[in-house]
């Protein structure tokens, strides 16, 4: 009862479970204003989906998440289409770059232990930064002290060549870092399913020194395009796109979506990042441990989807 068949993953799933899924991590992206691509991946690889089916899968529902998005921030004024091409040039160089090493893997059959491995690495430092960060902060404003506010001098970044105009962020640079943050971004989306606007904010903001509000709504613009060119390069070289799965996880999406933003209007910035922390710290571990434990069954069988 309530199982489905999800043609391209070649296995039956609880669709109230998908649901459910799909609405934890619209409901954490709610809260604390991220993709989710990066929980929604291992979170279905806990499910038993296949890793491959998992990446493409977050991938896509990235896609229909961010398109609402960058419709409010267009409406803002808060996107910089000059900025925003350049990010898409490197994404999608990424992207291809990202989807071809994912097919050479799963041809040599270890596609899913090294999308783990990466995980563990990627999350446990994402999560243990963001952690510190957070409290120090959190201490800080406790102890009655002002957080001290980011330089606004240039950095060697500015002293690059093939510079460009971008009017909307107001900045004359080179276009060698947006570009390497875009293929940096690409990589990401295509071999882990996730949006990387934890990495290409802050690169943005701290790096190029753009306006907060502008990077917002460059970013979200870019994540769009990238990931749509990483769905359609996993459908179409890996075969790997679930479009079943993935509708399943929007609408689920969806809904938690609107419960999460709720309940990020009642805690402070330093708090939900700390909370947001904790749950990257958790879905480290908990690949961790699937990777050093011995299994129950020593021996599966399981289908080797885009060989």
């Amino acid at each position: 009862m309530f199982q489905v068949y999800l043609p391209i993953a070649e296995l039956s799933v609880n669709i109230l479970v998908m649901l459910g899924l799909g609405a934890a991590v619209g409901f954490l992206s709610g809260m604390f204003g991220v993709g989710g691509g990066f929980l929604l991946t291992p979170l279905l690889m806990f499910s038993g989906i296949p890793p491959a089916i998992a990446v493409a899968t977050g991938a896509n529902q990235i896609v229909g998440t961010s398109v609402s998005g960058t419709l409010a921030q267009w409406r803002r004024g808060n996107v910089d289409v000059h900025m925003g091409a350049v990010l898409i040039v490197g994404g999608v160089a990424g992207a291809l770059a990202g989807v071809l090493l994912l097919k050479a893997l799963q041809q040599i059959g270890q596609s899913g232990l090294i999308i783990s491995l990466t995980y563990v690495v990627f999350l446990g430092v994402i999560g243990t930064l963001m952690l510190w960060e957070s409290l120090r902060v959190i201490r800080r404003t406790r102890a009655g002290k002002t957080v001290p506010a980011r330089s606004g001098q240039h950095n060697w970044i500015h002293g690059l060549p093939f510079k460009m105009r971008f009017p909307q962020s107001r900045l004359y640079i080179s276009a060698i870092p947006p570009l390497v943050i875009g293929a940096v971004v690409g990589l990401l989306a295509s071999f882990l399913g996730v949006g990387g606007g934890f990495i290409i904010v802050p690169a943005m903001i701290y790096l190029l020194r753009m306006p907060t509000n502008i990077v917002i709504g460059t970013a979200i613009f870019q994540i769009i395009f990238v990931t749509a060119v990483v769905t359609l390069l996993h459908a179409t070289l890996n075969h790997t796109l679930d479009l079943l799965l993935a509708l399943i996880l929007v609408i689920g999406g969806v809904i938690g979506g609107q419960f999460g933003v709720r309940a990020g209007h009642r805690f402070r910035g330093e708090q939900l990042r700390a909370m947001l922390a904790v749950v990257v710290l958790a879905v480290a571990l908990r690949l961790l441990f699937d990777l050093v434990v011995e299994p129950v069954e020593l021996y599966s069988i399981i289908p080797l989807t885009g060989v």
